[in-house]
């Protein structure tokens, strides 16, 4: 089957191969979780990355352009997810073999982990039975001379056949010689690509062979110990301390997204509205615009712009972040201290290290379920994520409090630490509903790679891609729904918002029979419509629903809303879908549209009940 020619339909109606055309040697990326695959992808492209829909695929995958060899002829390097295995059955293996088997790429590039190469043989015996032609990589080679092994490459490539080669991405050691090994390669190609016999790789692969090759070709030390490491891990790993220096990290991990995070999207907020002032409004007056459209584009599509740019620099950071913790190899630490209290849930630690990420944003901490293999545990995990206070939340519940709780002193940072409380109670009930719906299908596997530092350009390179991927794929979403929130408000021409005479209106008036025993009258169900497109706006909605401005916006409500009722908005504002930037990051990571209804609509019914039990609960003990 020609890389040329034309395939059938595959997702979201691609009727073409995505690989270029002019005779491009395409080469697929392989490896195991902790190979470092990830940073010698960087190297080998110059961290260049296009995401692209493959045909009979309903994942995207990473692509980018490696040197040409002394023909001239094109590269192309394509990542494919890290897999233990070709004959497992999580999300990410399902892609792999879907991926050899529809689109076989020309080459194979496997990179191993040379210090752990034991546990990683199998797999190159696995891929060396595709009969797709091979070079193997044996990353981390500088790690495995420190730990004392040594490993014969020249007599593994003679042995098994194929082109092996102690690499360092990190240290960008022998990536020239990889690259003249895959040249070499392509060089010989002739015809289309070969046919990946999978029936071969998934057959059992006698231990005996693994033996013997580690037997003839590599030493092991009589025992194989990183002090560091080990050192490091009798405090990490212990169950108490390792705890408490867990709660430490993330504390100051989280401390981080609000100390450069917030003042980064106050300054892309100030430059939106400086573009609004100095730009958007006077070309619209120049062009005589009609107040109608003027506003829509204004209030309406131009906010949604602003809503999806504040949102970059917390991405960019959380990235930044993740790939600290994941490639420094903590990560797989923190999930193992955890994961006992996360499997009563049907999860495991990495969903709880992403929760507690989630107090800065829900958003990209949902993007950061691509670290689970298991698809069932990832939409777990997605669907729980949501629940968590995050920032803009926060703004409100503090404003909240401080208007209707404040006396004596401690009372409004009691009301807050009790939502907080409340969230976890939120993630505990959808853990034990819907952990039977979205079962894990296999055991965690957890390996604990040595401490390493990350590389510096890899984690800027991954912050960058995984924010413009996001800017992409989620602004039509966002912009549209932040447009039809403003026409809600705005229609009939001529309506006066809050005066019963505009179609929001009518819809706070609609769900109020559905609202009304939980607290909320129109206005409140009103402003919960802004809430949806993000919770920074909100306070706004409701300056504009109450005609008056944020700065006395406390004094009026105070005046209008109980106690009571302040308590029930809150409970809802916290569990009913944080924004819809968070929908449109589930329906991203999911491919599912009925997986994102079901979040929608779980998080609206949990929100409803807390709320009524808050209010009427509150009702009956004389509260009201």
């Amino acid at each position: 089957m020609s890389a040329a020619r034309s395939r059938r339909n595959g997702c979201h109606g691609t009727t073409t191969d995505p690989r270029p055309r002019g005779g491009v040697v395409t080469v697929a990326l392989l490896g195991m979780p902790n190979t470092g695959k990830s940073t010698l992808y960087n190297r080998l492209t110059g961290g260049n990355a296009q995401i692209a829909n493959w045909p009979g695929l309903t994942v995207e995958l990473l692509r980018g352009a490696m040197p040409s060899d002394r023909q001239g002829r094109a590269y192309q390097l394509v990542d494919l997810p890290g897999i233990h295995d070709l004959s497992g059955s999580s999300e990410d293996e399902a892609v792999v073999q879907r991926f050899l088997r529809q689109t076989p790429p020309d080459l194979l590039l496997l990179v191993l982990n040379a210090s752990q190469i034991a546990s990683q043989l199998r797999f190159l015996l696995q891929l060396r039975a595709l009969a797709i032609p091979t070079v193997v990589a044996l990353n981390m080679s500088d790690e495995a001379r420190r730990f004392g092994l040594s490993i014969d490459a020249h007599g593994l490539e003679h042995a098994l056949g194929v082109p092996v080669l102690a690499v360092s991405a990190r240290r960008n050691q022998g990536i020239s010689e990889l690259i003249a090994s895959v040249h070499q390669l392509g060089e010989g190609l002739s015809g289309p690509p070969r046919e990946a016999d999978l029936d071969q790789a998934l057959a059992d692969i006698p231990q005996e062979w693994v033996e013997t090759l580690l037997s003839q070709h590599v030493q092991l030390p009589p025992r194989q110990v990183n002090r560091r490491t080990r050192r490091a891990d009798r405090l990490l790993l212990h169950p108490l301390v390792g705890v408490l220096l867990f709660l430490a990290i993330v504390l100051g991990l989280f401390q981080l997204l609000y100390a450069v995070g917030t003042p980064a999207q106050d300054l892309v907020g100030s430059g939106i509205d400086w573009i609004q002032e100095a730009l958007l409004e006077p070309v619209l007056t120049a062009l005589n615009t009609p107040r109608f459209l003027r506003d829509f584009l204004i209030d309406g599509v131009w906010l949604g712009v602003g809503t999806v740019a504040t949102f970059l620099p917390i991405i960019f950071l959380f990235y930044l972040v993740l790939a600290v913790v994941e490639d420094s190899g903590y990560l797989p630490r923190a999930a193992f201290l955890m994961d006992g209290f996360m499997r009563w849930l049907g999860l495991d630690g990495r969903a709880f290290v992403l929760q507690v990420i989630g107090f800065g944003c829900n958003v990209p901490s949902i993007m950061g379920t691509r670290v689970i293999r298991d698809r069932g545990m990832r939409l777990l995990s997605m669907l729980v994520i949501p629940f968590a206070l995050c920032q803009a939340r926060l703004t409100v519940f503090l404003f909240m409090a401080d208007v209707f709780f404040p006396k004596p002193w401690w009372a409004p940072g009691l009301v807050v630490f009790g939502f907080y409380v409340l969230s976890f109670v939120a993630v505990v009930i959808t853990g034990l509903v819907f952990k039977r719906v979205y079962p894990s299908q296999e055991a965690f596997v957890l390996e604990l790679p040595p401490y390493r530092a990350p590389s510096l350009s890899t984690i800027l390179r991954r912050g960058w891609t995984q924010m413009l991927n996001f800017m992409v794929t989620t602004r039509s979403f966002i912009v549209l729904g932040a447009a039809a929130i403003w026409l809600l408000t705005n229609l009939p021409p001529g309506a006066i918002q809050g005066s019963g005479s505009t179609i929001a209106d009518w819809i706070g008036g609609l769900f109020q029979p559905l609202l009304g025993p939980i607290g909320m009258n129109p206005a409140l169900t009103v402003s919960l419509f802004f809430g949806f497109i993000a919770k920074e706006i909100l306070l706004g909605a409701m300056a504009v629903i109450y005609r008056t401005s944020e700065v006395d916006l406390g004094g009026v409500i105070s005046g209008l809303i109980t106690p009571l009722q302040a308590l029930s908005f809150m409970t809802f504002v916290l569990l009913y879908t944080p924004c819809l930037g968070t929908v449109a990051a589930q329906l991203q990571e999911s491919k599912s549209r009925a997986f994102a209804l079901l979040s929608l609509g779980w998080s609206l019914l949990l929100a409803w009940l807390m709320a009524l039990v808050v209010f009427q609960g509150g009702r009956l003990l004389g509260f009201g």
